[in-house]
């Protein structure tokens, strides 16, 4: 079998790190989204949407981690199903719901933006109908994983999921660019650079840098509590063997 990549080997290592980071990565966190929220609403209006524009440094950011998430699901996914680690896996099953939170948040403030701007609550525009998509394979995940009681089964059949799934994250990325939808283009990662003034540019950053912080911490904390169930129900199955 193929070593498994070194960060991985060591269960008890990553149990020491993650003591320490995550109670760090949640103190960054608030820092930084206090200090984006303060210069989010602080700043002027925008000329053509008014305060609504303020709700980009929730929605932006969530939608941002939508795919990060994901990302980071299907990467822990692969590394479980080709190097068989326990702790990949626990990685991989601790991201699902923190990728659906992100995801949910970034619909419904979608959808709250959407409104005085489309006039619509919901619109079936080709980036709101892929990461709807995108949820949806979260919840897919979520649940096909707790159907399971067989852990390597639901390992397994998990991992295959999460990686049939990663080949909408480029429609959520290019959907704008390859078909004409209501949705704006990208306005911070561009060849062209940011859309926008640096006073709506900075609070966004910021937030957007509180919101991987903030997943940081919460994936961290996630994966223990991965860690003792596991390490819990192997010890219970011993003693019941006697």
């Amino acid at each position: 079998m193929i070593p498994a990549p070194a960060f991985l080997s060591n269960p008890e290592r990553f149990m020491a790190f993650s003591r320490w980071a995550a109670p760090m990565f949640g103190v960054i966190a608030v820092a930084l989204a206090l200090a984006g929220l303060w210069l989010g609403f602080t700043a002027p209006e925008d000329y053509q949407q008014g305060d609504t524009v303020r709700i980009m440094f929730i929605h932006v950011p969530a939608a941002w981690l939508s795919m990060f998430v994901y990302v980071c699901l299907a990467v822990a996914s692969f590394l479980a199903l080709v190097f068989r680690h326990a702790l990949a896996d626990a990685a991989a099953q601790a991201a699902a719901p923190l990728g659906a939170a992100f995801t949910f948040l970034a619909l419904v403030t979608g959808a709250l933006w959407g409104r005085p701007m489309w006039g619509a609550w919901w619109v079936w525009d080709a980036r709101l109908t892929s990461v709807l998509v995108l949820f949806l394979v979260y919840l897919a995940y979520i649940a096909l994983r707790a159907s399971l009681d067989d852990e390597a089964k639901a390992a397994r059949a998990g991992a295959i999921l999460a990686l049939v799934g990663a080949v909408n994250l480029p429609v959520v990325k290019f959907s704008v660019d390859w078909w004409n939808t209501l949705h704006q283009g990208a306005s911070v990662f561009r060849k062209q650079g940011p859309a926008m003034t640096n006073e709506f540019l900075w609070p966004l950053l910021l937030m957007g840098l509180a919101f991987m912080a903030a997943f940081g911490s919460l994936w961290l904390v996630g994966i223990r509590a991965q860690v003792w169930r596991r390490r819990a129900e192997a010890a219970a199955l011993r003693a019941a063997r006697g």
